[in-house]
């Protein structure tokens, strides 16, 4: 799986845990909803971690809490 799969899956999963619409979370988080979707249709390579931060504020948990997942243990490092 890919690392921008990984972190799709894991905005999927916290928003249904949360019983979030995506909208909410852009709304709450102030990503515009096209950053959003790309990120969750896994169509940009990079996110940034500043975009993550503010997910994680709308979303109310920390990076942390974020990264805290099976799925992000093992990170795969691309050919340069």
């Amino acid at each position: 799986m890919s690392e921008q799969e990984k972190l799709a899956n894991r905005i999927k999963t916290l928003c249904s845990a949360k019983d979030m619409s995506y909208y909410t979370l852009s709304y709450r988080s102030a990503v515009p909803m096209t950053t959003l979707m790309h990120i969750i249709d896994c169509s940009t390579q990079n996110p940034g971690i500043f975009t993550i931060c503010k997910l994680c504020g709308g979303l109310g948990i920390t990076l942390k809490e974020f990264f805290d997942s099976p799925e992000f243990l093992e990170i795969e490092v691309g050919e340069e």
